[in-house]
Formats: structure tokens, sequence, C-alpha cells
């Protein structure tokens, strides 16, 4: 079993060395076939195959010309059929060997370049840009994935194979038309560039309307996907009805397109069957006149007959076959789309020889997202190593996009960020996201063991010791092991099996088991009830101490110890100080700190009537 599994990680490794940036190209068709980079001889491996079995098909033709014009003219034929039912039974069976054959290579450098395709595309997407995420719905990125890769994975286990089977048969069938007689060969070409035509017609209306069909199935995809992801929120309002109204919508512009591609395809092949039959028929019909004029044998003419479907018919798969292309060039279009976008720069600077301690300097910072209006302007603020600087202000004020800087989530447009008298930009992002904690006010926890959703903030291996004293830290350990399975107690979809204090809490042993230099805490607190506030509070001083950290926060009570507090309005910095000294100033905080205190003080008295 090791030894399967080592196999296929090396394996896994070879295919993942190709760059699949080399394989995007303006020309579709240059761009699939750099697409089968590392699998052209097993494509090369499969046409050839094909062409065996071209060649065999081909020869049982001339095998019925032989029973007929020959062994049965025989006055005792009786000693020849067994030697020919041999020939063809040998024929059959050598073309299901080759066909064989051809479909397993087929079907390895189709599935070859499909898990190769997904696994990149996995990676790349990862490490897109976050400005890249905010733009595109991950419900179109999770289509692409899915099942643009699967249409690449059927065009090239199938369509290109039998693409190469079909100019073979056509090329091998055309030589033994010509071997039996030219005048036949001739009429049978003159029906080929009809068939084609009607092909071409159709193809270019076709690939315009599965393209719309991608596009509306990608569309479905993102509906269902956040309806489902959201499902508490609709529970919560009973939405059911609405979503599901919306959901209709979708699905029924997906049946729509679905239903204009399917009439153009049925147009097309009605089509291209009445003109095979027609030409089969005038074919068929021009040979029995020479047969009967004696120009040909009998035997000569099945022989055509044969030859001649195989070249017809093979021709009018052609039009399938590009229908099928126009799907595939589309699935390509859209995959190359994701690869083309750039990778946001994680080793794009040397590391700093000294450790980081954290001072921050914002000189007239500016940001705007995706060069939209100004989301930030004119931010000027210095921090010390290990200050705690807590940003206030009302929704949209810019206080997470203030902090989405500090990482280099976001570039800022204007001015200068200064950590530890470096420019910020000038540090690696992966080095610079090294040294900084995050926990956010919706901390994310993976379908994993508790244990493994801890563990996954360290960024390296940790023992179970380490994992045990983090959570100890973050006041959730006990709770852990009241578990029954203790540290391994498998987390729901977004740790749904936690209360809303528990993941928080999850989240900071996460973030202590990194041991940061500099946190980011966005509204850690926000979302839960005043006694699980007390136990976050706490778990979050002793995760601040001796660290630089920001803090963004609605409540006076979270920013009130801070070193430094700012107050934000739509992107300026009003007001900066200490709680003390925005207290006694008129403006934006002493306003929430009289809020909040009216709000205590009548919940107050609703407890004490109440008891």
């Amino acid at each position: 079993m090791q030894s399967k599994v080592s196999a296929l990680s090396s394996s896994s490794i070879k295919l993942n060395e190709f760059d699949l940036k080399n394989a995007i190209s303006e020309n579709r068709l240059a761009g699939l076939w750099r697409l089968m980079t590392d699998f052209r001889l097993a494509y090369l491996g499969a046409t050839a195959c094909q062409g065996v079995v071209a060649l065999f098909s081909m020869w049982t033709n001339f095998l019925l010309r032989y029973l007929v014009d020959d062994v049965l003219q025989r006055s005792d034929p009786s000693g020849s059929l067994p030697l020919v039912a041999l020939g063809f039974v040998g024929l059959a069976l050598v073309q299901g060997v080759f066909s064989f054959l051809s479909s397993k290579l087929a079907a390895r450098m189709g599935e070859g370049i499909a898990f190769r395709l997904r696994t990149y595309l996995f990676d790349h997407i990862q490490r897109l840009t976050f400005a890249y995420h905010d733009r595109v719905h991950t419900g179109d990125l999770i289509q692409r994935v899915i099942s643009d890769v699967d249409a690449l994975r059927r065009f090239f286990v199938d369509q290109s194979t039998s693409l190469s089977r079909i100019v073979l048969l056509f090329g091998i069938n055309f030589v033994g038309l010509l071997s039996l007689n030219t005048w036949l060969a001739l009429i049978v070409l003159a029906g080929v560039p009809l068939v084609i035509g009607v092909t071409f017609f159709f193809q270019q209306k076709i690939a315009n309307l599965y393209r719309g069909f991608r596009q509306q199935e990608a569309r479905l995809t993102t509906t269902l996907q956040e309806s489902l992801s959201g499902v508490r929120v609709v529970k919560a309002f009973t939405r059911q009805a609405f979503e599901r109204d919306k959901f209709d919508r979708e699905n029924w512009g997906q049946f729509l397109q679905w239903r204009r591609m399917a009439v153009i395809r049925w147009m097309y092949t009605s089509v291209s069957i009445s003109f095979c039959l027609a030409l089969t028929v005038v074919g068929s019909y021009i040979g029995a006149l020479m047969v009967m004029d004696g120009a040909i044998t009998l035997g000569t003419y099945l022989a055509y007959v044969g030859l001649m479907g195989g070249i017809l018919w093979n021709v009018r798969d052609v039009g399938g076959l590009i229908v099928q292309l126009a799907t595939g060039l589309v699935s390509y279009e859209r995959v190359a789309e994701i690869i083309e976008e750039e990778r946001e720069p994680l080793d794009d600077r040397s590391a700093p020889s000294d450790q980081v301690l954290g001072a921050f300097v914002f000189d007239h910072v500016h940001f705007a997202y995706d060069g939209g209006s100004q989301v930030l302007e004119d931010v000027s603020f210095q921090v010390e190593p290990g200050q705690v600087v807590a940003l206030v202000g009302s929704t949209g004020s810019g206080k997470t996009s203030l902090v989405n800087l500090v990482p280099r989530f976001y570039e800022y447009t204007g001015g200068s960020v200064t950590l530890d008298g470096m420019d910020l930009k000038d540090y690696p992002r992966h080095l610079l996201r090294e040294q900084i904690g995050i926990v956010e006010q919706e901390p994310f926890l993976f379908s994993r063991t508790i244990r493994e959703n801890i563990a996954c903030g360290a960024g390296q291996e940790v023992t179970d010791r380490e994992i045990e004293a983090a959570a100890q830290m973050a006041a959730i350990h006990d709770e852990i092991m009241s578990f029954p399975k203790g540290y391994d107690t498998l987390v729901g979809e977004k740790g749904v099996t936690l209360s809303g204090g528990q993941k928080q809490r999850v989240a900071i042993a996460r973030a202590l088991l990194r041991a940061p230099r500099i946190l980011i805490l966005d509204d850690a607190t926000a979302s839960v009830d005043v006694e699980t506030e007390v136990e976050i509070r706490e778990a979050l001083e002793r995760l601040m101490q001796g660290r630089t950290t920001f803090i963004v926060t609605h409540r006076i009570q979270s920013a009130r110890n801070a070193d430094l507090i700012m107050v934000l309005d739509e992107g300026r910095v009003v007001q900066q100080g200490t709680h003390d000294e925005l207290v006694a100033q008129e403006g934006i905080y002493h306003q929430m700190c009289d809020v909040q205190a009216r709000i205590e003080e009548e919940l107050e008295k609703e407890i004490s009537s109440g008891g």
C-alpha cells in the first residue's frame, strides 16, 4: 500500500512540474495541443491503434469482395468457407484489441490532463489576489474547476482520438475505393463537401449557445452555493420561498439555454443524416447500375457500399465531433481565463535579516479598490512595538480596509507604510504573514478535527502538547476535553457543531500557536453574548501581551484599554488618542460612549425590573 501511495505521489509531482501558463494561447487549438504536453506519446499511440482498426476495417470489405467474387463462384466453396470465416473473426478480434488499446491510452491521457488541470487550478486559485476573489463568484470558480475541466477531459478521452480515427478511416477507405474503381471513389468524394458544409454551418451556432449555457450554469451554481452556505440565515428569516423563486428563475434560464442548444443539435442531426442517406442512396444506385452493366462485379459493389458508408457516415461524425470540439474550446477559454490571472507574488522581495518587532508608521496613506473611489484618505499614525491600536467608527468607515493593508492583502495606492523602518512593500508577503495572527468576527473552521483546526495556524509540524497549551491560553481546553473525542472531535462545515464563543476561542488558540509578532482582531467579540465576551477578552489579553495589535471594534469596552484609539469616518481619521483623551473631547467617540452607556443602563434596568 505504501509503495502505491509513493508511486502516486511521485506521479503527481511529475504531472505538476508543467506550468499550465505555457499552455495558454490565443489559438485555442494550439492551446489544447499544449495541454497535451507529457501525454502526446499516449495520444500518438491511441491514434496509431485507430489506424490499425481502420486498416483492418477496410480489409474486412475486401475479404467480403473475395468471398462473393471468388469463393462463392467456385463449384465447391466448402473448403474455403471456414478459412474465410476465420478471416472475418480474426479481423474482428484485431479491431477489438486495438480499439481497446486506443481507448485505454486515450483514457490515460484524458484523465491525466484533467488531474493536472484540477490540481493546478486549485493551487492557482488559492494564490490569486484578494481583488480577484472580490469580483468573481465562488460558484463560477467551482463550475470552471469541475464542469469545464470535465468537459475538457471528455474531449481528450473521446473527441481527440475519434477525430484521428475518422481522418484515418477516410484516408484508408478512400484509397480502398480508388483501388476498386476510380469513378466510384470520385462520386463519394463529391458528396463529402456537402456534409462538411452542413457541419460548419451549425458548429458556430452551437458554440455560441454552449458559451451562454456554461455562463448560465455558473449563475445557477452560484445561487445554489450561496443559498446552502447561508441556510441558517434563510431559515432564520423564513426566506425559503424567496430563495426558491430565485433558484427557479436561474434554473428556468438554464433550461431555456439547454433547449435552444438541443434544438440546434436536433436540426443538425436531422439535416446531416438526411444528407448522408441521400448520398448513400445515390451512390448505391449508381453502383448498382454499374453492376448491371457489367462494369463492376457484385463483390466489388458490396465492398464499395461498405467503404462508402465508412466514409460518409464517418464524415458525418466529424460534424458531431466539431460540435463537441466547440464545447471543448469554450471550456478551454473559461479555464484559460483563470490560468491567465497573475498570482499574488509571495516571494517578491528578499527577507530582512532582523526579526520583525512591529513598529508601524502610516504616512498620508490612501487606498482604493481597483481604481474605484477612495476608501482611505490621508491616514497617518504611528505604532510602537507591543502597542495596542483600536480602530472604531461606523460600518463602512474603512476600519477593515485599513488593517487589510498590514498583511498586504491589498496594496495602498498613495502615501507610505513602514514596518520597523522598512517600506511594507519591501517585505515578502509570505514572511510578513508568518508574523501576523488574525482573529476575525466570524472565524472560519475547516471540516476537520479541532486539533487540525488549531494546528493549521502554525505553518509547521507541532506537537499535541503545544496545541493543548495554546488551547489552555485561549480558555477552550476544558470545553474541548468535555467532548467525547476531545481534540479529535470533528468540526462540521464552518464549525457549526461549536458555539460562537467556542469557535472564536479555537481561532484564538490557532493564532496563539503561530506566536505572531503582530495581531489583527477584527471585531472578535462582536457576535457573542456578554459572558462569552468576557471569556474571549481574557483570552485576547493573554494573546496581545508583547505584540503589536490592531483591534477593529464597535464596542467601547474593547477599545478603552488601547494605547491608541483611532476614530474613522468615511475613510479619514477624525480623532485619535487614548480613551481618556477622546472621552474629554466632543466628537464621534464621545457620542459612541454616551450611546453605549445609555444602552447598558437601560439593559440593567430591564434586568433589575425582571428580577
